[in-house]
This record gives C-alpha cells, structure tokens and sequence, in this order.
C-alpha cells in the first residue's frame, strides 16, 4: 500500500491518506493475517489425509477440528474488521476533503458552467469513497500474497510452484488487458452518459418552453440517440469485462485441475503423499483468486483511478489558503472599477473593455445600452462573479479578492436579471438561508422592498415554502422576495440587472423607494435600467455600447446625451432609451 501512495505523487489526496496511515497499516496487518489464516484449510485436509486417516486416530481429528474451528472463527472476525476499518478510512476521506471539494465546484460552476456534466469534484470523490469501502482494496493488497502461496506449493514440490507461476504469468497478462480495455470503454461510457443527462435535465429546466412550442418530440428523439449510444458503450463496456472475469475463472479451474493433476504424478512416483494432492489443489486456487478478485474489481479500480487523477488535478489547480486571511473591514465609502475587461466563463469574446468608473457612498448609477452591450457582464464582474481578464475591482480601496468571498458576500447585495430563489421558505430565502436569522432583520429587508404585506398574504405567511427555483410563486413575486434578499442586513454595494422585467405598477414604486434607502443609508446602488421611470432613484447614469462605456457622469447629463438627436440632417433619428430586454 505504501508503494502505491508513493507512485500517486504529492497531493492533497496523498496527504489525507497519509493522515490516516495507522487505519491503512492495520488493514494491511490483518490483510496479513487473513491470508495466513487461508492456509487453514490445506493443512487440515493434508492432516487428515496424512495423519488421521491412515491410523484412525478420532482424538486427533477432534482436536484438529477444533483447532480449525477457532482459525476459521478468527478469520471471519478479522474479515469483518477489514472491511470495516476500510468503511472508516473512506469516510474520513470524504470527511477530510469535503470542504476543500465543495469550494472548487463552486469555482467550477462560476469558470466553467459549461463543464457541468464533465466536471464534478464532488462525483469524483464519491467514487473515490465508494471503491476505498468496496472489495477493490482488499483484492489489491491480496496481490502481494500470491508470492507467499507460491512459495509454499515451491516448497511442497517445485513442480507445483511451476505450474502455478505459469498460470499467475497468463493471469497477469490477462490483468494488463482489462486495464486497458476498460479504460478505454469507461471513458467512452463516462462520456455518453454526461451527454444523455444534459439532454435530461434540459427537459426538466424547459419543459412550458418545450411543451408549448412543439419541440417534445425532437428533444425525446435527441434523448433516445445519446440513450442508445451510452447502451451501446455499457454493452461493450460489459461484454469486455464479463469475458476477461469468464476467462480468468475458467483459467483459474484449469489450473487448479493442472496443479492436481501434476500432484497425483507426484504421488504415484511416490514424491508426495494423497493429502498433498488436495492440499496443493486449493493453494493453487487460492494463489490465483487475488488476481481474479482483481480482474472482477478492475472496473471500480480503473473508474476510482481516473477519479483520483482528476480530483488530485483540481485541488493542484485551486490550492488551499496556506494561512489565516487578515478580515479587513466591511466597505463603507467607495467603489472603484479599474480598466476592466471581462470575458464570459469558457469563452474568449470579450464583452467588457477598458472599463473604469467610480462611486462613494450614496450614489447609485443608471447602466443603459442597448441588448448586448455588456451591462450584465459589466455587473457579475463588478460583484466578483466573473474573474476579471484585465483590470480590477476595488470597494474602499481593496480590491475584492483580499476578501474572504462569504464574508464580502454579507456586505453586497444582488439581484440577477434571470431571479433565482431555492427550495425554502420565503424567510429562509430573504434571510440567505442564515442559520438562527432574526426576524425583524428578515421583516426589515421585506419591507424596504415593499413585500412585506403580500408575503403576509400569502397562506403560510413566510413560512410558504417556494419550491426549487421559486416555482410556487409568479415571476412578479420572485423577483420582489429576490429584492428583499438583496437588501438583507443592508448590504453596502447593491447591484440590479434589470431589477423591473416583472414588476408591475406598484412593484416599480417600491423598487425606487427602495434604491433611495439605500442612498440614504450610505450605500451604492448599480441598477441596469431599460425603463425610464426607475432612473428618478439615481443620480449617475452610464451608456454602454459594444462592451464600452460611451458615457458616464449625472443622470440628467448623461440623458441629454442620449436623446440628443444624432444630427441636423437625421433630426429624426432619435437615440433613444433601448427598449426592454436582455443584455449581455
């Protein structure tokens, strides 16, 4: 085991293992004593045979019998221990790695959504700890003892040994073929099914859009091609592994009939005696189950491998904080936007170039610009969704790496253009699911919304539970609930992408009077705007076009710029607040 840790290089995962070297050397001590004890049953065949038969002698076959009794009572028990030891070893593995995990998917999840299906730290290690508490191991660390049953038959004739090498050497070029059999279906399969569960899941996020626009069929038949080539994979994944494990059984058989046979020569040129015959035959065939054991296992053994390697490759690739950060205080003053150039996770268009503006306390700016011209992508990189590709983003100062990310969460507040809320109550959701969050802060950041009495309308008040992604309640009151958690403890920076899109009459009243708060507090307030009537609550404005910034300074300033008309002869053509809809 420790020669296998070593060729897996330094790592997190070596040093978790390491971590837990007194549970893997006593899974190996009694892998030791399991196996010793597997001689058991040969000696006592042998003895009967050789001893007990010859002179009749029952006191002795009592004896024995016991003897065995207690061997086989000890080997169970030790079995049992393995295995339990090695269901200890895989949950202190999770346990030890849990967290580090869950922070690289959510790194992934913002860098790479695009690699969902491909990529998931947490499936990885899964696997990990499912094979470490499954019969992979022990049939690894069994391999070693077939030296030591091969020694034993040497001794009993070298014969015997020779012809169990001969079949130990079939065995293992049978082994080197299932490795790379299996690699190369299991990838094909891995591949095929992250394809069929994207499709799947497609079905579930965009089932109205599917069912009313008549594209059910289209998707199932795209389902039913990915289905039938990940059927395709798992049939020859399967096929290749069932006729290496039949060939290996059949081989192990034959070898057993070999090694008896070659005794029963030995016998009968009077170079050993009738217990031996028998005794040779099932050392033989314990010599050669590890490695059908293996062969059996080689599947889970080559998935757990690919596993560790990606695993190992995302902790290198996303290092652990090596020392405590110094908590630097809350922004309060400003926010500054240095040069920033930003590029969408897993693409290379940029969509924000050169960017540069700054605010202080109490201000809130108006970002206009018509769809696709980076007022989105603008704000995500503002808030550290979007790690910048040039430039920097700084909130009094410092920019907002040198932040712990949960604890800078608490001090900005978001709502996204596409309004998410999870399965919860609507407390839960204002509250940012808070372990213990006080009511009056939850009621506080309800009512700077102004949904504090339509939640209370509601039959279970904020208690309703809202569904996964806010399915029980309409666009409208997602999107007033997603204010609400935006405003939760009165964050300092508080960005809105299109914070209106659903928003009635009565909705628009609140969402300004709520900006103004935010002014008032002492806070900053970035709002992408395709609706003149919500720019009364700021007093900056900004015109975007094509990832730039064409225009930024006082509201009323920055409109005159933009309805001005383009000139004398094309008075006509206005330029016009952009009508509502996405951005970038």
């Amino acid at each position: 085991m420790g020669k296998l840790l070593s060729r897996l290089g330094q790592s997190e995962l070596r040093d978790a293992l390491r971590r837990m070297r007194g549970g893997l050397i006593g899974i190996v001590a009694l892998s030791a004593m399991v196996n010793i004890l597997m001689l058991t049953g040969s000696i006592y065949l042998m003895l009967v045979y050789d001893r007990v038969l010859p002179g009749q002698h029952q006191a002795t076959l009592f004896s024995l019998f016991v003897m065995v009794v207690v061997a086989y009572a000890f080997y169970g028990a030790f079995d049992v221990m393995r295995s339990r030891m090695l269901a200890d070893v895989s949950a202190s593995l999770d346990q030890s790695l849990t967290e580090r995990v869950q922070q690289i998917e959510g790194r992934i999840a913002l860098e790479r959504p695009d690699a969902k299906e491909l990529i998931s730290p947490t499936r990885d290690l899964d696997q990990l700890r499912s094979f470490v508490a499954s019969a992979g191991p022990p049939a690894l660390i069994d391999l070693p003892w077939i030296v030591f049953f091969l020694l034993v038959l040497t001794l009993v004739h070298y014969w015997l040994g020779v012809v169990t090498l001969a079949g130990m050497i079939v065995l293992a070029g049978l082994t080197v073929a299932a490795e790379r059999i299996n690699a190369r279906h299991l990838a094909a399969v891995n591949e095929a099914m992250a394809r069929r569960r994207t499709l799947g899941d497609r079905r579930w996020r965009h089932a109205e859009i599917i069912a009313s626009l008549g594209m059910r069929a289209r998707l199932v038949t795209q389902w039913r091609d990915a289905h039938d080539l990940f059927l395709k994979e798992q049939g020859s994944l399967t096929d290749a592994s069932s006729t290496l494990s039949g060939v290996s059984k059949v081989l192990r058989m034959f070898l057993q009939s070999a090694v008896l046979t070659v005794g029963a020569i030995l016998v009968i040129d009077g170079k050993a005696t009738a217990g031996i015959i028998f005794a040779s035959s099932i050392l033989a065939g314990r010599a050669l189950a590890p490695v059908d054991q293996a062969i059996a296992n080689w599947r889970g053994f080559v998935t757990a491998r690919q596993s560790w390697a990606r695993l190992s490759n995302l902790l290198r690739q996303v290092p652990a904080p090596t020392e405590a950060r110094t908590a630097l205080p809350l922004p309060s003053k400003a926010l500054a936007v240095e040069h920033l150039t930003l590029t969408p996770p897993s693409a290379t268009r940029t969509t924000v170039a050169d960017a540069s503006f700054s605010l202080t306390a109490g201000q809130a700016v108006g970002i206009l610009g018509p769809s696709g011209s980076g007022k989105s992508s603008l704000v995500r990189g503002v808030i550290g969704a979007w790690k910048p590709v040039k430039g920097a983003v700084r909130l009094d100062g410092a920019t907002i790496d040198q932040w712990d990310i949960d604890r800078l969460g608490s001090a900005i507040g978001y709502l996204p253009q596409s309004v998410e809320l999870f399965g919860g109550t609507i407390a839960q959701n204002i509250a940012r699911f808070e372990p213990d969050a006080p009511a009056d802060l939850i009621f506080a950041a309800a009512r700077q919304a102004g949904v504090h009495d339509m939640i209370l309308k509601f039959p279970d008040g904020y208690d309703l539970q809202v569904g996964e992604d806010g399915g029980q309640l309409s666009a409208g009151q997602r999107q007033r609930i997603a204010l609400a958690r935006a405003l939760y403890r009165d964050p300092f920076l508080v960005v809105l992408d299109e914070p209106n899109s659903n928003l009635d009459h009565e909705g628009e009243v609140a969402l300004i009077r709520a900006v103004q708060q935010v002014r008032t507090r002492g806070g900053i307030v970035l709002m992408v705007a395709h609706r003149p009537a919500i720019l009364a609550a700021v007093d900056m404005a900004m015109l975007m076009r094509n990832g730039a910034i064409q225009a930024f300074g006082p509201r009323d300033e920055v409109l005159a710029k933009v309805t001005r008309p383009r000139g004398a002869s094309d008075s006509a053509n206005v330029a016009v607040l952009p009508q509502r809809g996405g951005s970038a």
